[in-house]
C-alpha cells in the first residue's frame, strides 16, 4: 500500500531544498543560448537551462486523456491543446514561461446511477521563472591525443548536475469544474530542476515540485526524464512522473519521440501509460516548438594590441540630441575638470640623466637646449597659418578638339562605341573571375550547346539551299527542253 505524505513532511522536504538551492545559487553559470531550437516537449520535465536572451519560444502539444470511471466524480476523458511560452530578455540564465492549455473533457458520476456530461474551458494559468545557479563543465575528450584509455574513460564529473531554481504562480484562472480537490486559487509553486549529460548523446534531467502549497490538498511531485539523441535530428526520450497529495498518488510513465525539422523548429510526439489512483488509462500527445530568435552575442571592441576600444565623446555628444547635450553641459559645470593637454609634464631624474647621457655637446650648443624638469607640453592642435598666393601669369588655352554631345555634352554625352566594347570586354572579364569552376563548366557546355546548334542550323541552311539550287537547275533544264520542243515545231 502508498503511504501518503502529509503537509509538514512536504514543508521539511521544501525547506531542504530551498537551503541546496542558496548554497549552489553562489556557484558560476555560462552563456544559455544554443544554436538549435531547446524544446523540454514531448516530456513533461523542464531543463535547468534557459533559451537565451532574445529568443521567443511557444511549445504546443495537442493530447487525448482516457482512463477507467471511478464511483463518484471523475475525469474519464479529456482532448486539449497545452501552451507553453518561454522567453528570456533581462539575462542569459534566467527565463520567463507561461503555461496553460485549453481542454474539453468528460465529467462522470458514478453510484447508483451513472451520468456525464461534457465541458470545455481553460486549464490552470500559470506564470513562473527558473534560473541557472549552477552549470557542471566537462573535460573534452575530443582533444586527449595522447592516451587512448583517457579519450574513451567516463568523465566522473558528469555524475555532478546542473542546478536551477523554479519559482512560479498558479493564477486560479480556468474553469473550476477539471479541479476535483478544490485547489483552485491563486497558489505558489517551488521546485529543484537539475540536469546530468552523462554522454554527449544521453542526458538525464530531474525535476522535483512542491505545488499548490497554500491550498488544503499541496502535491509533491518528481519527474525523471532520459533523453537520448539518435543522430543530428532525431531523438527519443523515456519518462515517469509521479504526482501525491493526501488524497491519492497518480502517476504516468511514457516514451515518445522528436524530430528536428530545422533549427527553429521541432516536431515530437508521446505516448504514456496512466495510473491515476485506482483507474488506469493512456495518454497521447503530438505537438510543435517554434522558436523566434533575436539574440545577439555581447561584443567588445578591442584595437590590434587587445584594447579595449573607448567610445568618443564626441560621437557620445551627437547621439545624446538637443536636450541631453543642455543637460549634460549643467551637470558638467558640478562635475570634477579633466586636465587639458598642454599642461605641464613633469620628468623624472632617470629620464633627464638619459637625455643628457644620448645628446651631443653640439646640438645643445646650436639649438641653445636647457633641460629642466618641467617640460611644457605643445597642444595636440595647432592653428595652420593662412598664407595668400599670388595668381601666377599662366594662361588656360583652349582646346581645339570639340566636345561631342553638344552644350550639355559633358552632362549627358554618351561614351563612344569603343568605349562600350571596351567596357563589355572588361566586364565579361571580371564575371569570369568571379565565376567558380562549376559556373565556368556551366557555360562552356552552354557554349557548346549553341555551338552545336548553330552547325545544325548552318547544315540545315546549306541543305536547303542545295534542293533550292537543283530545283531551279530542274525548271532551267526542263524550260530549255521546252523551247528545243517549241523551235522544231516551228520549223
Amino acid at each position: 500500500s502508498l503511504r501518503f505524505l502529509q503537509p509538514t513532511n512536504h514543508m521539511r522536504l521544501l525547506q531542504k531544498l530551498w537551503i541546496l538551492t542558496m548554497v549552489l545559487f553562489t556557484c558560476s553559470m555560462s552563456a544559455q543560448y544554443t544554436g538549435v531550437i531547446n524544446s523540454n516537449r514531448p516530456g513533461f520535465s523542464e531543463s535547468p537551462y534557459s533559451v537565451g536572451s532574445g529568443v521567443y519560444q511557444l511549445e504546443t502539444s495537442i493530447f487525448h486523456r482516457k482512463i477507467d470511471r471511478l464511483p463518484t466524480f471523475s475525469r474519464p476523458e479529456l482532448t486539449g491543446v497545452d501552451f507553453l511560452f518561454r522567453t528570456s530578455f533581462f539575462m542569459e540564465k534566467l527565463e520567463l514561461n507561461l503555461n496553460f492549455g485549453y481542454q474539453r473533457g468528460q465529467i462522470a458520476f458514478q453510484n447508483i446511477f451513472n451520468s456525464s456530461y461534457d465541458k470545455a474551458g481553460l486549464r490552470n494559468l500559470t506564470v513562473a521563472a527558473k534560473y541557472l545557479v549552477y552549470e557542471q563543465e566537462y573535460d573534452d575528450k575530443s582533444k586527449e591525443v595522447r592516451s587512448w584509455k583517457r579519450r574513451h574513460s567516463f568523465d566522473w564529473k558528469r555524475l555532478i548536475p546542473s542546478v536551477a531554481a523554479y519559482a512560479g504562480v498558479n493564477t486560479g484562472i480556468g474553469d473550476p469544474i477539471f479541479d476535483l480537490y478544490g485547489n483552485r486559487g491563486f497558489s505558489p509553486k517551488v521546485g529543484v530542476l537539475l540536469q546530468n549529460d552523462l554522454t554527449n548523446e544521453l542526458n538525464v534531467v530531474t525535476n522535483i515540485y512542491y505545488d499548490r502549497i497554500t491550498t488544503s490538498a499541496p502535491e509533491l511531485s518528481y519527474i525523471i526524464t532520459a533523453t537520448y539523441s539518435l543522430d543530428e535530428r532525431w531523438s527519443t526520450f523515456f519518462e515517469n512522473q509521479t504526482i501525491s497529495n493526501k488524497f491519492q498518488v497518480e502517476s504516468n510513465i511514457g516514451s515518445g519521440i522528436a524530430y528536428l525539422w530545422n533549427r527553429n523548429l521541432q516536431l515530437n510526439s508521446s505516448f504514456r501509460l496512466v495510473a491515476d489512483g485506482r483507474a488506469q488509462g493512456f495518454y497521447a500527445s503530438f505537438g510543435a516548438s517554434y522558436r523566434l530568435d533575436r539574440h545577439a552575442d555581447e561584443f567588445e571592441e578591442v584595437d590590434e594590441f587587445g584594447n579595449p576600444i573607448e567610445e568618443d565623446e564626441f560621437n557620445d555628444n551627437k547621439k545624446k540630441g538637443f536636450f541631453g547635450r543642455i543637460f549634460g553641459k549643467i551637470t558638467g559645470l558640478f562635475g570634477k575638470k579633466k586636465k587639458k593637454a598642454n599642461a605641464p609634464v613633469v620628468l623624472k631624474d632617470k629620464t633627464l640623466e638619459s637625455i643628457k647621457n644620448n645628446t651631443n655637446i653640439e646640438e645643445k650648443t646650436i639649438n641653445n637646449d636647457t633641460l629642466q624638469k618641467t617640460v611644457e607640453k605643445k597642444p595636440i592642435r595647432t592653428r595652420p597659418k593662412r598664407v595668400r598666393v599670388k595668381p601666377g601669369k599662366y594662361k588656360k588655352t583652349k582646346s581645339s578638339k570639340k566636345k561631342k554631345g553638344g552644350m550639355f555634352g559633358g552632362l549627358f554625352g554618351g561614351k563612344s562605341k569603343k568605349d562600350k566594347e571596351a567596357d563589355k570586354k572588361k566586364k565579361e572579364e571580371e564575371k569570369i573571375k568571379k565565376m567558380s569552376q562549376k559556373e565556368i563548366d556551366r557555360e562552356l557546355r552552354k557554349l557548346e550547346k549553341e555551338q552545336k546548334k548553330l552547325e545544325r542550323q548552318q547544315k540545315k541552311d546549306a541543305a536547303k539551299k542545295k534542293k533550292e539550287e537543283e530545283k531551279k537547275k530542274k525548271e532551267e533544264e526542263k524550260k530549255k527542253k521546252d523551247n528545243e520542243k517549241k523551235d522544231d515545231n516551228d520549223g
